[in-house]
């Protein structure tokens, strides 16, 4: 499978017809894990990996110079406050029983040579990851109307520009447990976890399962 990471291989493959070439029953992963020690085997029968999307905040001010900000619209202060706020999403929209993360990793802004001068413009950057679409579509919608609103209030303006890059991989229950006995028989029944806590990364394998009912498992190293 070619672009496994980042781009979206398995989704390309089934568009080219993978399944109609190969109509198979069931599809199944595995993955290593260091978190697990070696010789064990850790699936469930549900979610597995959350869903991996990409957000792009542009945060649009007025330039002007650092002795005079009153004179400025400063999109950098803007950014600050959107990073702080967007952390309240989690904690005061989503429910506590699901599971959510948002996380701005990355601002540009400015010129680091230029001490004194406040930028026209900042971006911002991260990552948003959820088990349902239902809170996948919630987190979508109160951070768009965040960012808009905050950005209002300083007289800045912002735009969001959301992107649902991997869905969620979630395991099919006959298959998590078929997978789990095959493990089972190879490395003993205590050595298997078949309820395994899910990971908040990603995997390409989502777009499989969104197709064919299977399992992905983690094994220990």
């Amino acid at each position: 499978q070619p672009a496994e990471e980042g781009l979206g291989g398995a989704r390309v493959m089934i568009e080219d017809g993978l399944f109609d070439r190969f109509p198979v029953e069931a599809v199944y992963a595995m993955h290593n894990w260091p978190a697990l020690p070696p010789g064990t085997v850790g699936t469930n029968p549900g979610p597995m990996m959350a869903s991996a999307d990409r957000v792009t905040i542009e945060v649009t001010g007025k330039g002007g110079h650092g002795a005079h900000p009153y004179l400025a619209v400063d999109p950098v202060l803007v950014a600050a406050h959107i990073i702080t706020a967007a952390q309240s999403i989690v904690s005061r929209n989503v429910r506590p029983v699901d599971t959510a993360v948002v996380s701005l990793c990355a601002l540009q802004a400015g010129d680091l040579h230029a001490m004194s001068v406040i930028p026209g413009k900042a971006t911002l950057v991260g990552t948003v990851r959820t088990f349902r679409r239902e809170v996948q579509e919630l987190v979508e919608k109160r951070l768009t109307e965040l960012c808009n609103a905050v950005a209002l209030g300083f007289g800045a303006t912002a735009t969001v520009s959301y992107e649902r890059v991997y869905p969620a991989t979630v395991n099919t229950a006959r298959e998590a447990r078929f997978a789990s006995d095959v493990a089972a028989m190879l490395v003993g029944e205590e050595r298997v976890i078949r309820n395994m806590s899910p990971s908040m990364g990603g995997e390409d394998f989502s777009f499989m399962l969104q197709e064919k009912p299977g399992c992905y498992m983690r094994v220990g190293q």
